[in-house]
């Protein structure tokens, strides 16, 4: 019987050590590579408001809510620069559709839309189709669930 307590007491040290690693944990505001710190797969954000999307380049960066951010022009990074809310993708680049679902999953900038000039970035082609059949239910429920999945 002495064994148990022993374990027991492990167990809970184990726990109160883990405790403080899991509150730690939180995910980033803005999703990136794990190979990397950059926002939007490098693409210039600025660009997916005309309707065609540019990779960024690294000479015309600036970091914002703890990541790189790169663009094609000194004059897309400076127009960021003056709203960076107003043209970084909704949800932290995250999946709006699985934000909506309470769910964190990688954004992909390659599918991408605009609504009511904000940014979202979907999963994959087939999420992106499922987005796209609700997607005004969809952004709502995302804008409620949004904050408590980072922490905010």
């Amino acid at each position: 019987m002495r064994i148990l307590p022993r374990f027991s007491a492990a167990i809970l040290g184990l726990g109160l050590v883990l405790t403080p690693l899991s509150a730690a944990a939180k995910p980033d505001a803005v999703h990136t590579s794990w190979r990397d710190n950059v926002a939007a797969e490098g693409y210039d954000v600025v660009t997916f408001f005309s309707g065609k999307p540019q990779l960024g380049k690294r000479e015309f960066s600036t970091f914002y809510e703890g990541a790189d951010w790169f663009f094609f022009s000194q004059a897309n990074k400076d127009l960021f620069l003056t709203n960076p809310d107003l043209f970084a993708p909704q949800f932290g680049g995250y999946c709006a559709w699985a934000v909506s679902k309470g769910k964190l999953a990688p954004g992909n900038a390659e599918y991408w839309f605009v609504e009511d000039g904000r940014l979202y970035f979907n999963y994959n082609a087939r999420i992106k189709r499922r987005w796209e059949k609700k997607r005004a239910n969809y952004i709502q429920s995302a804008d409620k669930r949004w904050p408590g999945l980072i922490g905010d």
